[in-house]
């Protein structure tokens, strides 16, 4: 196993030099300057769009079909543009344009590129197609059928490193976040968009796949560990959170900060109640409402498994960060710089480690520990902790290091976690500690 993570980590590094670009640099799709032929060009039955997978091909050949019929990003992220919430939305925003043709709304719910780089059979209305996460296909729709064609020269020719956890990340949180160009912001958000969530080996596991990372898939690709994914897109987003913070104007709105990057139920909860509770880790004060630290605190406990001087370093880091948040805006963009460049290093190490059974123990047991002594209290940071908890014991389950009577007794754990969080209108802190004493005591010996 050893060996192959590091042929592969050997890999990852070829594809990019022979590709001239990191994974780190590899142009989101929206904004490449290929032409974008649209979904229909990859749906003949003889391409993607089998009904079945074929048995003697390298690919499964039905991926248009899955993409059409499970997978959310397809014309449904389209059309639910067309719905009363969105029609809501739009008009609380004020928007000229309904939600279905107005670019703030496009912008994720679809493959929203520029008109001159649309080819003749694309259609706005396939949402999030299969050029949107590969890239514009002008220069590799016919080169990437060729047995002859590897797949360094399609990546040179504009294919997306979708398998690469770094890009894949800056791709998706360019969504499920934003990016210099576009942002859920806290205004569209009061509009009545829903809050966003997402965590990257999660949502990889839950989307439909349209692939099988079978011998042939490795031949040509590297394959990284899930808890190697889940670790690199907490870095990644936390890396995007730092980058709305230090923009002078994408970080503001009006006299104050941007209010999505703090945590929402510091807020938006009943005042007939004393509910706010002290988190010390942050050095904050009551009635200090605190920036949404969840990515933070996720990769503090990542790196103690990697690199223990670089959490230390971290976590100093962050807590000056939450600190920073009332001594003004020069000292908040001068704290956020100072992360900004840990996490940087932070990416790095991550995506050349080779995470073991006993890492994935360390982390789990090091996430607990401080949530038992209450810094994980806040919603977020209890919707993450519950899947990276689930992301631990897959690896575990899929290493066979824990038998069926410890597995079971770590899934009647994560049932527990599960209820507790997934519903922030009735989330009660105090039964996430609960549930946390339940998970540590489930975590076996290893």
């Amino acid at each position: 196993m050893k060996a192959f993570f590091s042929r592969s980590l050997l890999l990852v590094g070829l594809l990019f030099s022979l590709s001239g670009l990191s994974a780190d640099e590899a142009t989101v799709p929206q904004y490449s300057k290929d032409k974008h032929l649209g979904v229909g060009s990859c749906s003949n039955s003889t391409c993607h769009g089998s009904i079945q997978p074929w048995k003697k091909s390298n690919i499964l050949q039905n991926e248009y079909i899955t993409w059409t019929k499970e997978d959310n990003h397809s014309r449904k992220a389209y059309s639910v543009l067309t719905n009363k919430l969105s029609k809501r939305i739009a008009r609380n925003l004020g928007l000229k344009d309904p939600a279905h043709e107005a670019n703030i709304c496009l912008d994720c719910h679809a493959d929203n590129i520029p008109v001159d780089i649309r080819g003749e059979r694309f259609d706005i209305a396939d949402g999030v197609g299969c050029e949107a996460c590969h890239g514009g296909s002008e220069r590799w729709i016919e080169s990437h059928t060729s047995s002859e064609t590897t797949h360094e020269e399609n990546l040179k020719n504009g294919l997306y490193p979708t398998e690469d956890p770094v890009a894949r990340a800056t791709l998706c949180y360019s969504c499920h976040f934003g990016d210099k160009n576009k942002l859920v912001t806290h205004r569209i958000m009061g509009a009545g968009h829903p809050r966003l969530r997402f965590e990257l080996d999660t949502f990889t596991a839950t989307q439909p796949a349209h692939y099988v990372i079978d011998k042939d898939y490795r031949k040509r690709k590297p394959v990284f560990s899930g808890v190697q994914i889940w670790a690199i897109g907490q870095a990644i987003g936390m890396r995007s959170n730092l980058d709305l913070l230090l923009d002078a104007k994408r970080g503001r709105d009006g006299i104050f900060p941007e209010l999505v990057l703090f945590d929402c139920h510091a807020c938006h909860k009943t005042m007939d109640k004393a509910s706010w509770r002290r988190r010390s880790g942050t050095g904050l004060p009551p009635g200090i409402v605190r920036l949404n630290d969840a990515n933070f605190i996720m990769l503090r406990h990542i790196l103690k498994a990697v690199d223990a001087k670089l959490a230390k370093q971290l976590r100093s880091q962050t807590r000056a960060l939450h600190r920073s948040v009332i001594n003004g805006n020069t000292a908040l963009r001068r704290a956020a710089a100072a992360v900004r460049t840990t996490t940087e290093k932070a990416i790095k190490e991550l995506a050349n480690h080779e995470f073991s059974d006993g890492d994935v123990i360390v982390i789990l047991k090091s996430i607990i520990a401080e949530g038992l002594k209450g810094e994980l209290r806040d919603y977020a940071s209890a919707e993450q902790t519950m899947m990276a908890a689930n992301n631990v014991v897959v690896v575990l389950d899929n290493a066979k290091a824990i038998n069926d009577a410890q597995l079971n007794k770590l899934n009647k754990a994560l049932d527990k976690m599960f209820e507790v969080t997934k519903n922030d209108k009735v989330y009660r802190p105090g039964k996430f500690t609960a549930a946390l004493k339940s998970l540590k005591s489930a975590i076996p010996n290893l």
